[in-house]
């Protein structure tokens, strides 16, 4: 691919605007260098050509997540899935366009996960999405954002092309035992972090909640290894949640 030479002063912005238009809700751009050295990947090499991610998010159906009691719902299921799907074509656009402008560029399914002896998958949305500054990471593990707290799901885009890269925001969980309380299996421990924890089970016991989510298979129309009990409980967003779900005025 033959790269321009040029760098356009408002790359970052026009990369970000163009992110937007085609749907995107939260837009960041992450340093991929500090995740270099202990983000697991697959292949293990994933990284290595690409200096930055950009991160996107969409708001999961407020509906759909404030009718959750006690295990996920299929219309909580059905959101998922639609979502991952508008992700990943979002993500392909964003890779044409920056091919387009003569840079390298790789979109990572939204689907795909990577969890520690657990879910196939390439690189952790949520690693890239916290060092972008979309939100932090919450007592659940989960992205917690300022508007929608974490009621979203994630995608990323790796690229070598010269943006400015965001700073990750200030984890704002406090003393707060929300999530740790409406978890069904038990497995959130309450341990609160200034940005990431060092290993995941730090904050959470992975085998309480792999045994707890691999049950919602059985689930009718949901068939997968859905949870989110702790997306409804938290504040963060919580206002907005009810509001669209019209369960407050």
């Amino acid at each position: 691919m033959k790269r321009k030479s040029e760098q356009t002063p408002g790359l970052t912005a026009d990369i970000k605007e163009f992110c937007i238009q085609k749907g995107a809700a939260i837009v960041g751009v992450a340093d991929l260098g500090p995740l270099k050295a202990g983000l697991k990947t697959d292949p293990p090499d994933l990284m290595q050509p690409y200096n930055v991610a950009v991160s996107i998010s969409l708001p999961l159906d407020m509906t759909a997540v404030a009718a959750m009691r006690g295990e996920p719902t299929p219309a909580y299921a059905s959101d998922c899935r639609d979502l991952n799907a508008r992700l990943n074509a979002i993500t392909e656009a964003i890779v044409r366009r920056i091919e387009s402008l003569g840079y390298r560029a790789e979109a990572v399914p939204a689907s795909k996960k990577l969890v520690e002896g657990g879910t196939e998958g390439s690189i952790s949305h949520k690693a890239i999405a916290v060092m972008a500054g979309l939100g932090w990471q919450g007592k659940s593990l989960l992205l917690v954002t300022s508007k929608y707290g974490p009621r979203v799901r994630l995608s990323s885009v790796l690229t070598d092309m010269p943006l400015k890269v965001d700073a990750p925001v200030k984890n704002r969980c406090g003393n707060c035992t929300k999530c740790t309380e409406a978890c069904p299996a038990g497995a959130i421990r309450n341990v609160n972090t200034d940005f990431h924890y060092t290993s995941r089970d730090e904050a959470v016991d992975l085998d309480k909640c792999h045994r707890n989510t691999f049950r919602y298979m059985e689930v009718p129309g949901v068939g997968y290894t859905f949870c989110g009990q702790c997306i409804p409980v938290c504040p963060h967003g919580r206002m907005l949640m009810l509001r669209e779900a019209g369960l407050v005025e």
